[in-house]
């Protein structure tokens, strides 16, 4: 019974713990570049008390020079504001990603290590429970676009012309073939109304030599009717 023991809990500590160790850290690597580190090309006032500046409106009245240091400084801003934001969103999948692993491998490891519900008397609960633990390492993976959605204004842009590309492409591929089809009608169409107003033109020209043909005397003396 040791060696089920020790498999589960090696088991545990691979899956889960270590993992987790490893986004951890990598994600506070990130979240302090992203939220304390400075942006290049600003200065530490900017940095460190944005939101006061933010805050602060633009008086009227000013010179050409003093407005592009203010537009340089909101731009400034903006771009903290959206380090920051990504900082956040990075910590809340860190934070999703644990509550959702936990209950399947806290429950594994008080069953197979502790063996607390071998001798259960309700087993309909734990069979709930287990059914929910797995059902939570699923929904993280479906959690991660929401969070991204939510909290990232890009993402969302982009999914939205993503999805509406997906949509409208259907329907502006068929009417595209309905447009070349209309063309090649109007063409045909074209192509035949020119090819009967050829020939009307060329009956018309032979009934008009004939007429002159007709007209000239028998003895060739009179002049010739141009046509």
């Amino acid at each position: 019974e040791v060696y089920p023991k020790m498999y589960h809990t090696c088991f545990f500590l691979v899956t889960y713990m270590a993992p987790l160790c490893l986004m951890v850290l990598a994600y506070l690597q990130i979240f302090r570049k992203l939220w304390c580190r400075q942006i290049p090309g600003t200065s530490s006032v900017v940095q460190k008390n944005w939101k006061p500046l933010q805050s602060s409106a633009q008086p009227r009245g000013l010179g050409q020079s003093t407005k592009s240091k203010i537009s340089a400084v909101a731009a400034e801003i903006k771009q903290i504001r959206a380090r920051r934001k990504t900082a956040r969103m990075l910590m809340v999948v860190l934070l999703v990603f644990a509550l959702c692993y936990l209950p399947i491998s806290i429950l594994n490891v008080l069953k197979r290590v502790f063996g607390m519900f071998n001798h259960a008397d309700d087993r309909e609960t734990v069979y709930a429970w287990f059914t929910f633990s797995h059902w939570l390492v699923y929904a993280n993976s479906a959690a991660n676009p929401i969070i991204y959605n939510f909290l990232s204004g890009k993402f969302r842009e982009e999914f939205k012309a993503a999805f509406s590309c997906c949509i409208f492409g259907i329907h502006s591929h068929h009417d595209e073939r309905l447009t070349r089809g209309r063309a090649s009608t109007e063409s045909r169409k074209s192509l035949t109304t020119q090819i009967s107003n050829f020939d009307n033109v060329s009956k018309l020209s032979e009934h008009v030599v004939l007429t002159n043909i007709n007209t000239i005397p028998a003895n060739g003396t009179a002049p010739v009717t141009h046509w």
